[in-house]
C-alpha cells in the first residue's frame, strides 16, 4: 500500500514539474504580419514589450502578398495578428478565411462600432479621411462642395488622383457604390477621369506636388501625408503642405470618406491570449495619443484628441456607412473604375 502511495504522488509531482515547465517555456512572444512602416508602430511595440514582456516579431510587406502567404502557410503559420491600412482588404481578409473573432469589453469601449467589424473580425487602430486638396492661388474654396461636383467642367484638366489600382481610390469608390448605387458611381468615375490633369501615377505626397508645381489645381489625398509633409526632414516637402489648402467634402450631404488601418487575429494563431492583450493596448488612450501625435492619424478611441494640426483643420461630418461594407464592393468599384477608363 505503501508503495502505491508513493508512485501516485511520484507521478503527481511529475505531472505538476511537466506543467510548470510547459508554462515556463510558454512563447511569450507575438508575430505580425503587417503592411504598415510607420517608427510611431514600432515604439509601441516596444513599449508592449516593456510592460508585458511579450516580445514582437514583424514581418512587413504588401496587403496583398502577407494575405496569400497566410493562405500558403495555413494552420503551419507562425503568425498572430495582421495589420492592413484598408478597412475593404480587412473585410477581404475575413471573406478569405484568415481570420478568427476576438471579443473583450475594452475592444468594445475602445473601439466604436463603426470603426470595427460587426463580427468582431477586425478593429480599427486609426483613422483617416479622403479629402480634396487645392492651391489656394487658383481655387477659391467657396467654389468647392462635393466630391461629385469634381464631375463638372470647369474642372476639366485640373484634377491629378492615383491610379485605379490604389486601394484607397478602390474604397472611396466604394463608399460611393453604398450611397449612390452602381450606376450613379460609375457615372462620378466617368466625370472625374475626363476632368484628370494626366493619367494617374505616383502616391498620394505626389498629387500635392503636382498641384504645387502647376500641373493641375485639385488632387484627391489622405489627411494623414498633409501632416507628415508639413513635419518633414525634406524642406521641399514641407513647402508643398504650407501652400496647398484642404477641403472636407460633402459636409452638407453624405460625409467625407474615411478609412482605417486595422488589426485582426489570425484564425490559426497559437498566441491568442497575448494578441488580445495587444489589440487592447493598441487601442487604448495611451497608444491612441502616440498614433494620432507622431503619425498624424485621427484616433479611432472616442476618448483621446486629434493632433493639434489635426483640430486646426475643425472637425468634419464623416460618411455614416459601417467600413465593412467596403470590402463587399471593392471588385465591383474596380471594375467600374476600370470601365470609366480611370487607369
Amino acid at each position: 500500500m505503501h508503495k502505491i502511495i508513493c508512485f501516485a504522488l511520484s507521478i503527481l509531482l511529475l505531472t505538476t514539474l511537466a506543467a510548470c515547465q510547459f508554462e515556463n517555456n510558454e512563447d511569450m512572444s507575438l508575430t505580425i504580419y503587417t503592411e504598415r512602416h510607420y517608427d510611431t508602430d514600432q515604439l509601441l511595440y516596444d513599449e508592449f514589450t516593456e510592460t508585458t514582456g511579450i516580445k514582437i516579431n514583424l514581418v512587413r510587406d504588401e496587403a496583398d502578398k502577407l494575405m496569400t502567404r497566410l493562405q500558403n502557410e495555413g494552420e503551419d503559420t507562425e503568425a498572430d495578428l495582421l495589420i492592413i491600412a484598408d478597412a475593404g482588404r480587412l473585410g477581404r481578409a475575413k471573406d478569405l478565411d484568415l481570420l478568427k473573432p476576438i471579443t473583450s469589453e475594452a475592444l468594445e469601449t475602445q473601439v466604436p462600432e463603426n470603426y470595427r467589424d460587426p463580427e468582431a473580425y477586425w478593429y480599427g487602430l486609426t483613422m483617416r479621411a479622403r479629402v480634396i486638396v487645392y492651391h489656394p492661388n487658383r481655387v477659391n474654396p467657396s467654389e468647392l462642395s462635393t466630391y461629385e461636383a469634381l464631375t463638372d467642367e470647369k474642372w476639366q484638366g485640373r484634377i491629378v488622383s492615383r491610379s485605379s489600382t490604389n486601394i484607397y481610390n478602390q474604397s472611396l469608390m466604394a463608399s460611393f457604390i453604398e450611397l449612390w448605387g452602381e450606376d450613379e458611381a460609375l457615372s462620378w468615375a466617368i466625370g472625374l477621369a475626363n476632368n484628370f490633369a494626366r493619367d494617374p501615377e505616383g502616391n498620394d505626397r505626389d498629387q500635392a506636388k503636382a498641384v504645387v508645381q502647376g500641373v493641375a489645381d485639385l488632387a484627391i489625398m489622405n489627411t494623414y501625408y498633409i501632416g507628415r509633409m508639413l513635419y518633414s526632414s525634406d524642406p521641399a516637402e514641407v513647402e508643398v503642405a504650407e501652400t496647398i489648402g484642404i477641403y472636407f467634402p460633402n459636409q452638407e450631404t453624405t460625409g467625407t470618406h474615411i478609412n482605417v488601418s486595422g488589426i485582426g487575429l489570425i484564425k490559426h494563431s497559437k498566441n491568442a491570449d497575448h494578441a488580445l492583450k495587444l489589440i487592447e493596448f493598441l487601442t487604448s488612450e495611451t497608444a491612441q495619443s502616440s498614433y494620432a501625435n507622431a503619425n498624424f492619424e485621427y484616433p479611432v478611441n472616442p476618448n483621446v484628441e486629434p493632433h493639434e494640426l489635426l483640430k486646426s483643420w475643425g472637425s468634419f461630418i464623416k460618411q455614416d456607412i459601417p467600413l465593412s461594407v467596403l470590402s463587399e464592393h471593392s471588385t465591383k468599384a474596380t471594375m467600374l473604375m476600370n470601365q470609366a477608363g480611370w487607369k
